[in-house]
């Protein structure tokens, strides 16, 4: 039988710290209750860094006591990166019991799912052996950072559309300093978000083998 999945894409900005308590209450809610469905959800963050639990600040390059910018540690796995508007963020809710509880395997299908989307665009993305993310011309097009609890995901990839990418210069991106970012407008500059987002949602569903349905946004969030 296919599983069902929630789609939730918001139009507006949503602040970083309403969606990562969001996704804390969700993963809490299908700790409890295994037969809550799975959900997707993609949005739009304003200007945003974020470190991994383990993270090092000193790959940031910008004063972190700065009240200008705004920055969180949170529960994912990986280093710093940067979200900000014109990058579309996915945040899958699954339960790997339903699917694979293989970690590893899960970053593999969200790295496809990255490739497959950017292959519709005509765009040739990779995986880069050791390096979690996927990469156009050794360039970083996506970044991924997962975390799982009871096998319940939360958190999950970035992809840069068509934000502008100086915000990157003030860190060392996933701790990686040899590489830089780049967006899919480099390669369609007339590109949009909102034409990116049915795609990937398209494309999640194919990689996991489930069905889509469309949420509605009145009061989702806490």
């Amino acid at each position: 039988m296919t599983r069902i999945c929630q789609l939730y894409q918001f139009e507006q900005f949503v602040p970083y710290l309403s969606a990562w308590h969001w996704q804390q209450q969700l993963l809490a809610e299908r700790k409890h209750d295994s037969s809550l469905p799975d959900l997707l959800i993609l949005l739009e963050h304003p200007p945003v860094y974020t470190f991994g639990h383990g993270a090092d600040l000193e790959f940031a390059k910008f004063d972190l006591n700065d009240p200008t910018i705004q920055w969180h540690r949170i529960e994912r796995g990986g280093e710093v990166t940067y979200h900000a508007p014109g990058q579309l963020v996915a945040y899958p809710i699954l339960n790997l019991r339903f699917y694979q509880q293989d970690l590893h395997w899960y970053l593999r299908q969200l790295e496809e799912v990255l490739i497959l989307s950017l292959a519709d665009l005509a765009i040739a993305a990779e995986r880069i052996p050791g390096l979690t993310g996927v990469w156009v011309g050794g360039q970083k097009i996506a970044q991924i950072g997962i975390k799982c609890s009871g096998w319940i995901t939360m958190h999950g990839f970035a992809l840069n559309v068509n934000l502008d990418l100086a915000g990157f210069e003030r860190i060392i991106p996933c701790g990686i300093s040899d590489r830089v970012c780049c967006s899919i407008s480099q390669f369609l500059p007339e590109i949009t978000v909102s034409q990116v987002q049915p795609i990937v949602s398209q494309k999640f569903a194919q990689v996991f083998e489930l069905e889509l349905n469309y949420a509605r946004l009145d009061h989702v969030m806490p």
